[in-house]
């Protein structure tokens, strides 16, 4: 569905819209089985890779390029396309706030990466819980490192803030707004490899949800609920003083040609 000039793209009222929301929920989801698996076969002191590991750094590193390839593969799936591959309510509330998406639809969208995070965690661990439960991993829960919450809660921020406004600036280009999701891939990579130790790499308030929850360990959890959105929003009203032409400002992670776009989106518009 492509939006008009008037007003902000809506999803159809029904099993459509719920469909696309489920969508969406159900990439966040993937992501999280992902991460538990990486981070068991990783961080687990009975893992063949955690024993031929002793570098911290070098096992973050990994973890982190293991999350970029699958941030990158989900926001490219045929999946991620047509729901747009949001994939966290911090970027949701980025998008209503352009007026990208109507409050219903961001409603909507909210709820089901909520419920596919926990889903996701759930899931590997019904299979995985010896492991999965461990202190070494501990539901990949993220948690403030050694220098505190503050610090935590300000690195949040500033990867949110960052995250959203090299969105922002590649989808101000036409010719690179089709490989935005490739800049927030390699973006999410060297974020769990660098700023980790500082905050446990977030970015996500439904990420951390579905860790916490399964862990019920919601210490900290303020965190994680309000630093991704603080920083994004930030980045936002940034964005919106330093462009004139604020139908360019755009934070999705996908543009297709072939399939329609349901937020008013004009991204891949040269003449705009």
């Amino acid at each position: 569905m492509q939006a008009t000039d008037s007003q902000p793209a809506t999803l159809a009222i029904g099993r459509g819209a719920l469909r696309v929301y489920a969508m969406d929920g159900a990439l966040l989801a993937l992501f999280m089985v992902s991460a538990c698996l990486s981070v068991v076969l990783l961080e687990h002191p009975s893992s063949p890779l955690r024993q031929q590991i002793d570098s911290d750094f070098v096992r973050r590193a990994l973890i982190g390029v293991a999350m970029g390839l699958t941030a990158l593969a989900l926001i490219y799936s045929p999946w991620g396309k047509r729901s747009g591959a949001f994939m966290n309510p911090a970027l949701i509330l980025c998008l209503l706030r352009l007026g990208k998406l109507e409050p219903k639809d961001a409603l909507g969208y909210s709820v089901a990466q909520f419920l596919g995070a926990a889903l996701g965690v759930f899931s590997c661990d019904c299979f995985f819980h010896p492991w999965l439960s461990h202190p070494a991993v501990n539901y990949v829960v993220t948690a403030p490192g050694a220098r505190g919450a503050v610090v935590a809660w300000l690195a949040e921020s500033s990867i949110g803030f960052v995250m959203l406004t090299t969105t922002m600036t590649v989808n101000r280009v036409p010719r690179l707004a089709p490989r935005t999701g490739v800049f927030a891939a390699a973006l999410v990579a060297l974020f769990i490899t660098f700023e980790a130790p500082l905050s446990g790499m977030s970015l996500n308030p439904a990420r951390s949800f579905g860790s916490a929850l399964l862990a019920h360990s919601f210490h900290d959890f303020w965190i994680y609920l309000s630093a991704p959105v603080c920083g994004m929003l930030l980045g936002v009203e940034l964005q919106t003083r330093l462009t004139a032409r604020h139908s360019r400002l755009c934070g999705k992670l996908n543009h297709s040609e072939t399939v329609a776009c349901f937020v008013r989106c004009k991204c891949l518009d040269p003449t705009e």
